[in-house]
């Protein structure tokens, strides 16, 4: 446990040794900001944050890989992966602990977007169970995100690539529950089929939390998209571990 907490502290610390961190927040903050008050925000007349928690998911379609691209890439590239896996930790403990920082420092990336909620409470009076549970589910797919670019990044050094092939996953992974991806599955897919990778859109889960409903189907199914991306990631360098 002891090696779990150093690479993660290592690696938490390690963000804001650079200015990388600081350029992804403020170019986060601004777009999380900026793009509700696009879409109108006012003309609702509503106090809710229904706007916000909508362009949330695409956002982090492009901003969680370019945190996750150098988890372990750059490790790769360096050679600096070698001396990790010679010190006295198992390949899980270091992909947990590298993983909880970057899933740590988008959640403070997240916090920092309270101007949003205190802005609605400013101007009427809203849901905010609904608020609290729209933030849950947002924090719990950042961490579905994350572990799909902590995978890419595991396949391969280089942190374009990673970017890249992280992207394109999430991608996928949000649009397939869209009405326009449902509609065209269903024109070359049987109806069971396609309901089941229906079930696989991260926005379909999201969604129910956006409207302050916590069910243990959305819970389990972040949980297991984590746990499952996260071990996929770990075989990776298992493998290249015995190489």
């Amino acid at each position: 446990m002891s090696g779990f907490t150093a690479v993660c502290k290592r690696e938490f610390k390690g963000y804001f040794a650079t200015p990388v961190a600081y350029v992804f927040l403020i170019i986060f903050l601004a777009a999380a900001g900026y793009l509700p008050f696009k879409d109108r925000f006012f003309d609702f007349r509503q106090a809710d944050m229904r706007l916000f928690f909508k362009w949330l998911p695409v956002l982090y379609i492009f901003m969680v890989p370019s945190v996750a691209m150098r988890l372990w890439a750059e490790e790769r590239r360096s050679g600096s992966i070698e001396l990790l896996f010679t010190l006295p930790i198992t390949v899980w403990q270091a992909v947990l602990g590298k993983f909880l920082a970057a899933w740590f420092f988008l959640a403070i990336a997240l916090a920092l977007t309270f101007p949003m909620p205190i802005t609605v409470c400013y101007l009427g009076d809203p849901d905010m169970g609904q608020i609290i549970t729209g933030y849950m589910g947002a924090l719990l797919m950042a961490g579905a995100y994350l572990a799909v670019g902590c995978f890419f990044s595991a396949l391969t050094r280089n942190q374009v690539i990673s970017f890249i092939l992280s992207v394109v996953a999430c991608s996928v992974l949000y649009s397939i529950g869209l009405p326009s991806s449902i509609d065209a599955l269903n024109t070359i897919l049987p109806g069971q089929l396609v309901g089941a990778i229906e079930k696989l859109s991260f926005e379909n889960h999201f969604e129910s939390m956006q409207r302050g409903v916590i069910q243990l189907s959305d819970l389990g199914f972040f949980a297991v998209i984590i746990s499952g991306w996260v071990w996929a990631c770990t075989l990776i360098l298992e493998e290249r571990k015995a190489q």
